[in-house]
């Protein structure tokens, strides 16, 4: 081998290591700025990285504020249940996961399928729920399998409780499961799936002051996933104190004294518009939606004919029937058409035309007056009067009473009824209002819708001299310390403007239905204090006239309604009560007895008085 061709072997060598050289130099460049790049730059975001490997944030359920009557008797309360979450960032395989659980708490893995996806806008590190108000024993059984199911987790959280089960149930109205429609809303920006939200009633509407402030707990735990300690605990801020106008004893009479009646009873204090007693029948448990209500069980709700579900108080839309009479005699006298002397002959019937319109006693009343028309309820004085009244009137004064509009009750879906009139049939269906159609709404059937609140307060401002109180049921709301943070007062709606003359002849009418011989709710006076009262039938389908069936034999559905309202005491009246009893037949027989227990509840009486049951006379 010639010199030159060694020099050049060794001038490649050279070349060679050079390459290897500057390449192992630039990759020590590289793995120094790599390191460079994670320990300097980039440490804060991967010590959060490692923080949330490391530790857990587990948050803590606030307790719903309580809710009391105005006497601080607790209504609704919280509880402790348990529950079941997951932390999804250390479940490697969900399929697996819900499976096992699945086994474990005897749920249908489509339903925690569900579950898990609506938990997955949650960041990875909050676990979100799968399960609420397990039973101990299958908390413990998810406990000595945790092995099998990492990051699953059990937890204690306050559920919402309802002490007295089912009363007052649609004023309280339920909670359930935030959904992601609602999750997107920025009232619900701060909530997390699984949380529980009010859904109906004041639930619902008061959820602001409901809700609380959710807590946290952190935790370290091990690369397996097992707590280690409890590194800090932010305990949470449980909700305000809601007190209500609503006296749990009246409350309790008032739907003892519906028993299985399906309808509504409404008792307002008449100086202040408060609402002392709310009932809606039937009711439904509350705690089954706090709890997470089952598909079967709603579906039972949906599918119940007697609308369990409906508040009738306020979406319940009824003809008043002869309890409107107190309108259209007020009307009246206002407009001059009629004087309490106006005699009209009742025979049982009044012809308009081709039609005859009956009145509920076949034989008629005779001469009456318009004491006698209110005390018996004789619906001839009322058809022949309305004829020369027109509907405008008695539009406008029903209007004035607070009819035919929603009155402001802070719970939605409240309905607004109906009082019909000449410009509202045009708009409606395009054609003009008939006089038989003015006859049938003076004695408030047709057309004529009212819910049982608005019945409470037109009698509410018959007996406080014309005054409309907007309903309330909210007295205050407090903190934790006692600061009030609301409190409502009285508010007058609208002054009807009642001439004292005319009240006064109405009111002595209404006195003598309730506690004089021949009144239609004779039978449900009280001895001890004196009531004054108009009963109400309401027909639901018009039957044949020449239907002598027993009402046994009609149809449930197809009964007449019962209704009744009043006020006590009649002197000085300080309460007024709405009743209706869903095809409950006569006013006198089903409506009036309730409302008599609910009085004899409210002025503290042993037990009621008079007979048991309405003498044949009395109807309506």
């Amino acid at each position: 081998m010639g010199l030159n061709s060694r020099w050049e072997e060794i001038s490649g060598l050279k070349k060679r290591f050079l390459v290897l050289s500057l390449a192992a130099i630039l990759v020590f460049l590289m793995l120094v700025l790599r390191l460079w790049y994670l320990q300097i730059i980039s440490t804060d975001r991967y010590r959060v990285l490692s923080e949330k490997n490391r530790i857990r944030y587990i948050p803590i359920t606030a307790p719903r504020g309580p809710i009391y009557d105005r006497e601080g008797e607790l209504l609704v309360d919280n509880r402790p249940a348990f529950g079941i979450s997951v932390l999804r960032q250390e479940v490697d395989d969900k399929k697996v996961l819900i499976g096992r659980l699945s086994e474990y708490l005897d749920i249908d893995s489509e339903e925690l399928d569900k579950r898990w996806e609506n938990g997955v806008r949650s960041p990875r590190y909050r676990p979100f729920s799968l399960a609420q108000d397990v039973s101990r024993d299958l908390l413990e059984v998810v406990q000595e399998n945790s092995v099998e199911l990492p990051g699953v987790l059990t937890e204690v959280r306050p559920l919402r409780s309802y002490p007295d089960g089912e009363l007052a149930a649609h004023l309280f109205g339920y909670l359930g499961e935030i959904t992601q429609k609602e999750m997107q809303e920025a009232d619900y920006a701060d909530y997390r799936s699984g949380d529980f939200v009010g859904k109906r009633g004041l639930e619902k509407s008061l959820e602001s002051y409901l809700r609380g402030v959710e807590g946290e707990k952190r935790v370290e735990v091990d690369v397996k996933g097992s707590e280690m300690r409890i590194l800090k605990t932010q305990e949470p801020q449980p909700g305000n104190r809601v007190f209500l106008s609503l006296r749990r004893d009246l409350q309790l009479a008032a739907e003892e004294a519906f028993g299985d009646q399906a309808g509504s009873a409404v008792v307002l204090d008449v100086r202040t518009g408060e609402v002392l007693a709310l009932v809606s029948r039937p009711s439904f448990n509350p705690a089954i939606f706090a709890r997470g209500i089952s598909g079967k069980e709603w579906i039972s709700l949906l599918q119940n004919s007697r609308h369990p579900l409906q508040n009738k108080s306020i979406q319940g839309q009824y003809p008043p029937g002869s309890t409107f009479k107190m309108v259209t005699a007020l009307a009246a006298l206002k407009a001059g058409v009629a004087t309490p002397a106006t005699v009209v002959d009742c025979q049982g019937s009044m012809t308009l035309g081709n039609r005859a319109f009956r009145c509920w006693k076949k034989w008629g009343h005779g001469k009456t007056n318009l004491k006698k028309a209110l005390k018996e309820s004789c619906d001839v004085w009322f058809y022949k009067v309305s004829l020369d009244l027109g509907i405008d009137r008695i539009a406008e004064m029903a209007r004035s009473l607070g009819m035919g509009k929603s009155l402001g009750f802070p719970l939605e879906w409240e309905k607004g009824g109906l009082i019909p009139d000449r410009a509202w049939k045009k708009n409606r269906f395009g054609v003009r209002w008939y006089n038989g159609e003015t006859v049938i709404a003076s004695i408030g059937q047709g057309y004529v819708l009212a819910t049982p609140l608005q019945l409470a307060v037109m009698t509410g401002a018959v007996a406080n001299g014309g005054k409309v109180m907007r309903p309330q049921v909210v007295s205050r709301i407090e903190d934790l310390e006692g600061n009030i943070l609301e409190k409502m007062a009285p508010e007058v709606i609208n002054d009807a403007a009642l001439d004292p003359s005319d009240l006064a002849y109405v009111k002595k009418g209404i006195e003598a239905v309730v506690n004089e011989v021949g009144g239609t709710a004779y039978s449900s006076r009280l001895e001890e204090v004196r009531i004054a009262g108009k009963t109400g039938t309401a027909q639901v389908v018009k039957l044949k006239e020449d239907d002598e069936a027993d009402e046994e034999e009609i149809k449930y559905r197809f009964r007449d309604h019962a209704l009744f309202v009043g006020y006590a005491p009649a002197a000085d009246p300080e309460i007024a009560v709405a009743i209706v009893v869903e095809h409950g037949g006569s006013g006198s027989q089903a409506a009036a007895p309730v409302a008599q227990k609910i009085f004899s509840s409210y002025f503290g009486l042993a037990g009621e008085s008079g007979p048991e049951k309405p003498s044949p006379e009395e109807g309506d």
